[in-house]
């Protein structure tokens, strides 16, 4: 465990030199995870985003307030007929979150550019397996379109234990 927890806080040291180097017009991190799990659910409230992040509905409040000031998500009318209005991501939303997807992929295809197409599938299923396995034990899971690799979790109803992941 020793090493895999070094490994993982390498992995995030190197995440965050990334966007040190990023244009200044790239997203904060908290935008992108927010603007990321709208584009994932379609429209959400801020309960329902406090929920799938585990945080208190005031961060989450002046998180997406900063959205909407800077016209990268705007409030609806919730889609279902519910009463809660609900964000959703405006045109300049979408195309600032697919540019910032742009960069953190040509990031990725750098650092792995020496690597063999069977080796970063491997890679990529080790790390859906492992957040998985983190959102198992939140009890909070991150949609993923269906057959998104070979450890598919899918959301269980409350009071249920969620299935294990395929090895």
């Amino acid at each position: 465990m020793e090493r895999l927890e070094r490994e993982l806080m390498l992995l995030s040291r190197h995440q965050v030199l990334a966007r040190r180097e990023r244009d200044p017009e790239r997203l904060e991190r908290s935008a992108y995870l927010l603007l990321s799990r709208i584009d994932t659910q379609g429209p959400m409230s801020i309960g329902q985003l406090a929920d799938a992040f585990g945080l208190d509905t005031s961060t989450v409040n002046r998180q997406t307030a900063a959205l909407l000031r800077c016209g990268l998500a705007e409030r609806v009318a919730d889609p279902d007929g519910g009463m809660a209005r609900k964000l959703r991501i405006t045109d300049e939303g979408g195309r600032r979150l697919a540019g910032d997807r742009e960069v953190n992929r040509a990031c990725l295809a750098r650092v792995v550019a020496g690597w063999s197409p069977e080796e970063v599938r491997e890679l990529e299923d080790v790390l859906v397996r492992l957040n998985r396995s983190a959102e198992g034990l939140e009890g909070r899971y991150w949609p993923r379109p269906e057959g998104a690799g070979p450890c598919a979790v899918r959301p269980v109803p409350d009071g249920q234990e969620p299935a294990t992941p395929a090895p």
